[in-house]
């Protein structure tokens, strides 16, 4: 899922830019809206959900006849941006959130603009945008990708009439090797090199007979006890050649392709040689 920031002082037209992009990227796939209103409530306390929610319930879903509405709790923009990958949507928009490390749109001037990261256009507030441009933009964004996300890509594959099973391997960051307490994982890829060593073992092990569909990723960057580090995805006929693809592929992921690892411990960080003989 390719995901863009749009963020600017209030009058700027972001709402407008949104929408814009929106019916733009409709055209090219599916695409879901994100709204930071912290300084609204959703959900009011004199409403059904509402009460069920004061009550202590941990998520409350509501229903129209058009619409269904999650409210739960914790809420963070990355929950919001999962959510809406493992619908399978294709894009997502973002209205605000200039504190975060997403790629942003800026409309008109704003202060310290130099702290605002990862800035990838800067246009005038209420402009004569080129929505086109702006959409192919945000298509050469790095995509935001879950597990559920990957799974319904291969459901929603040409192969999946064939399919008798899909299984999936999701590599954590363990916490605890013996006596040694892991605090978080550091990952670094050679982007283009890994991302095409990754094509590459996918596209060899769909050759064997019986394995429709292969998908992975590895995550990169800080990541904590628990957390998802590596998915693999397999499609296959049969479970014989299922389980026996979905093991070579993280066998020759660890092997092939260049993921560098630091572990950041207790007692201190060290790197680890990831690449096994």
């Amino acid at each position: 899922m390719k995901v863009i920031s749009v963020v600017g002082y209030k009058g700027t037209g972001k709402t407008t830019l949104v929408t814009q992009l929106v019916k733009t990227l409709s055209k090219r796939g599916k695409v879901g809206t994100v709204k930071q209103m912290f300084h609204h409530r959703f959900n009011p306390k004199n409403t059904d959900t509402g009460k069920h929610f004061d009550a202590g319930a941990e998520a409350v879903v509501a229903l129209t006849d058009s619409e269904l509405v999650l409210v739960g709790r914790n809420p963070s923009l990355s929950k919001a941006l999962d959510a809406l990958a493992d619908k399978g949507l294709d894009f997502a928009v973002v209205e605000g959130a200039k504190k975060s490390n997403l790629p942003k749109i800026v409309l008109g001037e704003l202060e310290n603009i130099n702290e605002i990261k990862n800035v990838v256009s800067r246009l005038p507030a209420r402009g004569d945008w080129n929505i086109d441009i702006l959409a192919e933009l945000v298509n050469q964004q790095e995509d935001w990708i879950t597990l559920p996300l990957l799974i319904e890509q291969v459901k929603q594959g040409q192969k999946i009439k064939h399919t008798g099973g899909i299984g999936t391997f999701t590599g954590i960051v363990r916490q605890f090797s013996e006596d040694v307490e892991t605090k978080a994982l550091y990952f670094e890829k050679y982007e283009k090199v890994a991302e095409e060593a990754m094509q590459k073992i996918c596209h060899e092990l769909m050759q064997r007979e019986g394995v429709l569909d292969i998908r992975m990723h590895h995550r990169t960057g800080t990541i904590g006890p628990g957390e998802d580090i590596v998915y693999i995805v397999v499609a296959a006929a049969h479970r014989q050649e299922l389980f026996i693809a979905l093991s070579d592929a993280l066998e020759r992921l660890k092997s092939e392709v260049p993921v560098w690892k630091k572990e950041l411990t207790l007692e201190g960080g060290f790197w680890v040689h990831d690449m096994e003989k």
